[in-house]
């Protein structure tokens, strides 16, 4: 009896140590994972101050516990917390790891919440990546993973990540609908961070999109809202955003100003960040951010107030145009005036008719004068124009930039054109303009001409036709540069005026009298057409059928003017068909000597390699009054790797040559004190040889003879092709080479 007793006893004390241990054991479990939850929540709020390091480090503690404790959901909710730390503190590849693991806990648990939460983050790393394909996957498993689970407020943030990636991906209209999506869910559950964003990037996206007015809405509603809710990195990113905004617009002031406050909370935001960096880390974040961001930032607050001065000289240029338009138009209609008053005299007694011719002789040579004045006065600003959007568009502009570039640039090469084709008719009109005929091939002429144009007439959907009359001979001696003047602008015009259509362009044998032929060209399009009404005007200087076609279509009005003058120069006629609705033909004929093909023994073609050149000891003066001009002069040198001093007048630069050795001189013309002629006149009765460009921006044709008689080896006109520019120094130095090689 007492031995089963003692069993019984012995049983029920095991029994209970066991139950003990039990419930110590689970007693000690809800202690961990209170544990747990603890440095979890700490972690937080030190990263709400930016304690990052801390906050990882508390993050470390609660993975272990949890680990120990065995509860793997825990855990993947502390590796995804994890990764967003590496993330902050610009370690990609270890938060890679870290979602990588999260997402294996997540998935055995059946944790979708966080999984969805970790593939949201993990499309973030890959975005930040520029990996926009598989960050586009990652969202979307995301996104129906929230769905699936009925957590439509988490869907908010996904949807504006990937418009954030469309942006990137320059795919505004889907990244306006996920936009548009994201606003609705952030405002039906007040998610006022997720709304302030959705407002920035949808200015982003409108400003994309063209719709300046809504995206400054849009911009401001996002900063108010994130300035209201405290949000610096929203902040940050409107400022930005509305400093691009206003650049677009043209309202500079306001875009440097938007920059320089941007500009301002980075460096506070960065400050902060750098702060509570690990101490290794410090030094390579301060180098990092100031050769990437910041040196970014620095750089476009210095090209908005480029851009500022450039408007305010594409500003003056526009005035000066305008005015010298309406001078002009005066000055021509006053001259017409004198013509006709001339005419109408010619009955009359000889002296009033000699009177007369006095005067119309003396308004031609004013305006001739007033021209020439007008040409350098202009040319002048429209090298600093070209010359520093050149620079600017060599330098790697942002993407954004190019297209306000290239405005500019179109702008500054419009007005040098219609200045060149103002000159080229009072050129014509006072019978200044000589032949230079010379033997080409006239087949492979045109072809050029078509070629050199086709790009335009793609870009118009207009498909280009050539027809040769087999009857022609291909090789002629005539002045092939104004046949191709005119041959560009009739093409051209038949491009502009022809969408989705066909041009037409024929040659062809009309009479022969021995070597001499009679060659018709004609160009015919199946555009917009000319009224009969029109077409008595189409050849009149500044006339383009109507002020609706000069809006829509541009142009100066003054090609047809110009074609028909060098037609007549070439001692042929042009003739005009034309029906509203139907299209044109533009046809004009010249007699022209035929000429058998030159021999001509192909030599193989140098490129134009400066750096080829010994460079060490090549010193230039550049003389130019003008300090923008200077600069842009001193760095196309230095691209070219020469070296330059610069001087600001005449008698400065005769002082440099005496004192100083130089290979190359390039000499403005129009400077205070004496000129560049008198200076270079100056020069050469005491160094015949040194080598001086003329740097001009007067009518080269009409002072050749002045630049000869000044002693000037070359004359380079401003504003200049670079290319050219390159090539003539090339030149010059190279000679000078082989001369001192000699010696």
């Amino acid at each position: 009896m007492s031995q089963p007793k003692y069993y019984i006893v012995a049983f029920l004390i095991l029994l209970s140590v066991t139950l003990f241990s039990q419930n110590a054991a689970d007693e000690d479990a809800e202690v961990l994972k209170m544990r747990v939850q603890n440095y979890i929540t700490q972690s937080g709020f030190e990263m709400e101050r930016g304690e990052y390091y801390n906050a990882k480090d508390n993050l470390d503690k609660a993975l272990v516990i949890a680990h120990k404790i065995a509860d793997k959901k825990t855990e993947g909710s502390i590796y995804t917390q994890i990764a967003k730390m590496q993330f902050i503190i610009e370690e990609p590849e270890n938060a890679l790891v870290s979602l990588t693991k999260a997402a294996e806990l997540q998935r055995e648990t059946n944790d979708y919440l966080n999984l969805a939460t970790t593939y949201n983050l993990r499309g973030i790393l890959h975005s930040s990546k520029k990996e926009y394909q598989i960050a586009l996957d990652y969202f979307n498993s995301a996104r129906t993973k929230f769905e699936e689970e009925g957590l439509e407020r988490y869907i908010s943030d996904v949807n504006l990540n990937e418009a954030k990636v469309y942006i990137a991906l320059e795919d505004y209209k889907t990244a306006k609908s996920k936009l548009e999506k994201t606003i609705i869910l952030a405002k039906k559950h007040d998610q006022m961070g997720v709304l302030s964003s959705a407002f920035i990037n949808s200015g982003k996206v409108y400003q994309a999109m063209g719709n300046d007015e809504l995206a400054l809405s849009m911009a401001k509603e996002g900063m108010e809202l994130a300035e209201k809710n405290n949000i610096p990195e929203y902040i940050n990113d409107s400022y930005l955003t509305l400093s691009d905004i206003y650049e677009s617009n043209g309202n500079y002031k306001l875009s440097v100003e938007y920059l320089r406050k941007h500009l301002q909370l980075s460096d506070a935001l960065m400050d902060i960040k750098r702060k509570n960096l690990s101490p290794e880390k410090k030094a390579q974040f301060i180098n990092d951010y100031k050769d990437s961001e910041r040196k970014q930032m620095e750089i476009k607050l210095e090209e908005a107030d480029a851009s500022n001065n450039l408007t305010r000289i594409t500003t003056i240029l526009s005035i000066a145009l305008i005015t010298i338009l309406s001078l002009l138009t005066l000055s021509l209609y006053k001259n017409n005036n004198i013509r006709l008053k001339t005419n109408n005299m010619l009955h009359k007694k000889n002296d009033e008719l000699i009177v007369a011719k006095e005067k119309a002789e003396l308004a031609s040579k004013t305006k001739a004068n007033f021209l020439s004045t007008v040409t350098h006065e202009l040319r002048t600003p429209l090298y600093a124009v070209t010359g520093l959007t050149n620079m600017l568009l060599d330098e790697d502009p942002k993407p954004d930039q190019i297209p306000h570039l290239r405005s500019l640039k179109f702008s500054g090469d419009y007005l040098l054109t219609f200045i060149n084709d103002i000159l080229q008719i009072n050129k014509i009109e006072a019978n200044k303009v000589e032949l230079d005929p010379e033997v080409f091939n006239l087949k492979k002429k045109v072809e050029n001409v078509l070629s050199a144009l086709s790009n335009s007439a793609i870009d118009n959907h207009t498909k280009l036709h050539y027809e040769y009359d087999n009857d022609l001979p291909t090789t002629f001696t005539a002045d092939q540069l104004k046949i191709s003047q005119i041959l560009i602008n009739l093409v051209g015009n038949a491009i502009k005026f022809t969408k989705d259509g066909d041009i037409w362009v024929k040659l062809k044998k009309i009479n022969q009298e021995n070597n001499t032929y009679t060659v018709r060209f004609e160009i015919q399009d199946n555009g917009i057409g000319i009224t009969k009404e029109k077409q008595e005007h189409m050849f009149e200087s500044f006339s383009q059928g109507s002020i609706q076609i000069n809006r829509k279509y541009g142009g100066t009005g003054l090609g047809l003017s110009i074609v028909k003058g060098l037609i007549e120069i070439l001692k042929g006629k042009i003739y005009l068909k034309s029906e509203l609705g139907k299209g044109s033909s533009f046809f004009f004929e010249i007699p022209m000597t035929y000429a058998p093909e030159p021999t001509i023994s192909e030599k193989p073609k140098q490129l134009n390699k400066i750096n080829t050149l010994d460079l060490t000891n090549i010193k230039i003066l550049v003389v130019e009054d003008n300090k923008i001009n200077q600069m842009i002069t001193r760095k196309i040198l230095n691209k070219m790797n020469l070296y330059c001093d610069v001087v600001e007048n005449g008698e400065d630069a005769v002082e440099r040559v005496k004192e100083v050795h130089y290979d190359v001189v390039l000499m403005d013309i129009h400077m205070p004190g004496i000129s560049g002629l008198e200076a270079t006149k100056i020069i050469r009765t005491f160094d015949k040889e040194l080598t001086i460009f003329a740097l001009t921006a007067v009518t080269i044709e009409d002072k050749m003879h002045e630049f000869d008689e000044a002693g000037f080896d070359d004359i380079i006109s401003k504003p200049f092709k670079q290319d050219d520019f390159e090539k003539k120094l090339y030149n010059a130095l190279k000679i000078n080479q082989k001369s001192s090689a000699s010696i």
